[in-house]
């Protein structure tokens, strides 16, 4: 059945689910791509499937999917999905591989702002923001964070700045769209007790305090944590062997569904329990799908 499923079809199924649930555009929204890693099917000489998934950091609640298509990368599919999105209100965050201009300015065109790190796919915009920040014109307002997990120790420092007119022109990036909309460059140092210490550099539309930027970067990687994490170890989805036609597309919505569905139900419950307490009682099992309007 899974397998003659119109994707398509089923994915406005799961965003009209979503409505239900009263999800909306508000707080921070992350992009990023997973790839189902028993998906391949050699013998088609069929890749695996690569998702990009759209993830409300605060509610915790996939918002949408779209599936790289053949010929596609995750840039044009993220595209693709944000296009379906109402982002009135949402700070879309992503990696480096979407700091792009005209992903930017679609994400402006739908009403909300973007975050998106700066790494090496663009280089001399990097060396000249990594200048800049290793020696300020003027003294740059820093918070100052620590985590302390598993016995790693870590401290982060935030800056940001909203002058970035300097950035524009040739000098940056030659030949380069510019970010349309920029108002902050911001970076993060972080130290490690068991580790080098690393610096990221950021590019946004918002103009951040460095407050706000700290709780939008640590907001990003909830997908990492609450969605990819949860998949892998709760739902195995990386052991997935569905390979034959819609079926890997269509189980890897079902599969954002039913955690949507799980966390809608018992909020406070380990996603693992709740499963376990749905095979174990059936009456337990029909209040979680009594959730279905």
């Amino acid at each position: 059945m899974f397998r003659l499923l119109d994707p398509a079809a089923f994915g406005r199924a799961f965003e009209a689910f979503l409505v239900d649930l009263g999800a909306d555009g508000a707080g921070v929204l992350a992009i990023d791509g997973k790839t189902l890693r028993r998906s391949f099917d050699r013998a088609a000489g069929r890749s695996p499937l690569h998702v990009v998934t759209a993830f409300g950091a605060q509610a915790r609640l996939g918002v949408g999917q779209r599936a790289v298509a053949p010929g596609e990368n995750e840039i044009t599919a993220a595209r693709a999905l944000l296009a379906t999105l109402t982002l009135d209100g949402a700070l879309v965050t992503g990696d480096a591989i979407h700091a792009q201009a005209e992903t930017a300015q679609l994400v402006i065109d739908r009403g909300g702002d973007y975050l998106f790190a700066l790494k090496a796919n663009r280089p001399a915009m990097l060396a000249e923001v990594a200048a800049f920040f290793a020696d300020p014109p003027e003294a740059l307002a820093v918070h100052e964070t620590t985590d302390a997990d598993h016995g790693r120790l870590e401290t982060r420092r935030h800056r940001v700045t909203h002058c970035v007119d300097w950035l524009f022109g040739e000098r940056a990036e030659p030949h380069a769209p510019r970010m349309p909309g920029l108002a902050t460059l911001a970076c993060v140092e972080a130290t490690h007790n068991d580790g080098p210490p690393s610096t990221r550099y950021y590019l946004a539309s918002a103009r951040l305090t460095p407050e706000a930027f700290a709780r939008a970067v640590r907001s990003h990687w909830a997908i990492e944590n609450s969605l990819h994490w949860v998949l892998d170890v709760t739902f195995d989805e990386d052991a997935a062997r569905n390979r034959a036609d819609n079926g890997p597309e269509n189980l890897a919505i079902l599969r954002r569904l039913t955690l949507n569905m799980l966390r809608t139900a018992r909020p406070n419950l380990p996603i693992s329990r709740i499963r376990k307490r749905s095979g174990w009682s059936d009456d337990f099992a029909r209040s979680i799908i009594g959730q279905m309007r």
